[in-house]
């Protein structure tokens, strides 16, 4: 069952921000938090920090106005977790476990093109940036992922994260394609009145706002959509644990107008 959808009273949101409550099926509400990009007017890139800090932080020492959290990273050290390339160049990185590392979710931007899909999808050394992370969670406009199947071996591999991430209701966060428009997606959760998403739940949310292609990005304490220069999800690590800011990332998503 698709989840129900209202929009939340905002007084001045940015005109491209949506923030959402979303009812699911057993009447948990959760807040989604939408912005949306116009592709053809806008630059997206794939951003490999420095060192790992909070999007909110990096955002306001760059002057970037609009930014997703990118995709996972390794404890302590923050290493990326997953392959990430920018400007053709491949990064350092932890590559995630065979054979899942040659199929999980990537976004790849090239010369303003936009994709979304499986690893193999893509030539092994793509020219313009690259960040994988996953599970899919919409292709060709329907729900990519399913209870009780794990194609993409996040459960199988969960040993290089904290915790499955396919497991439970969570904060989580999203990049989708819906037309011509690019959708970077956070939801709030771990609180009473926010009871975070499924990944099964955040497809079939996905697909309610039009996505035809979208991946899962890092979740959790590190879920952080910042629109119109300002933080708009509420980041909890543990439950009714606000975590101010998010926790530190080492990649983002950042959108700028072209």
């Amino acid at each position: 069952m698709s989840p129900l959808i209202a929009p939340v009273a905002d007084p001045a949101p940015p005109a491209h921000l949506r923030s959402l409550r979303v009812t699911l099926a057993d009447g948990a509400q959760t807040t989604v938090h939408v912005a949306a990009h116009q592709l053809a007017s806008t630059r997206v890139r794939v951003v490999r920090l420095t060192r790992p800090e909070q999007l909110a932080s990096w955002c306001a020492r760059t002057g970037t106005e609009e930014a997703i959290v990118g995709g996972f990273f390794v404890r302590p050290h923050g290493r990326p977790l997953g392959e990430v390339r920018t400007h053709g160049i491949a990064r350092e990185s932890t590559p995630f476990l065979a054979p899942w590392h040659k199929i999980r979710a990537s976004l790849h931007v090239d010369r303003g093109s936009v994709a979304i899909g499986p690893r193999d999808s893509f030539c092994t050394a793509p020219r313009g940036d690259l960040l994988q992370a996953g599970p899919l969670l919409v292709h060709h406009g329907k729900p990519a992922v399913h209870a009780g199947t794990d194609p993409e071996g996040f459960s199988a591999g969960a040993e290089q994260f904290d915790s499955d991430i396919s497991d439970g209701r969570h904060p989580r966060a999203a990049i989708a394609l819906a037309g011509e428009t690019l959708l970077a997606v956070a939801c709030d959760g771990r609180a009473d009145d926010e009871a975070g998403l499924t990944l099964d739940e955040l497809a079939a949310t996905l697909v309610d706002l039009g996505a035809q292609q979208a991946m899962n990005l890092d979740g959790g304490g590190s879920t952080s959509l910042v629109c119109g220069g300002t933080l708009r999800n509420i980041p909890r690590g543990n439950y009714d644990t606000v975590v101010p800011g998010g926790r530190s990332i080492s990649t983002a998503i950042a959108f700028a107008p072209r």
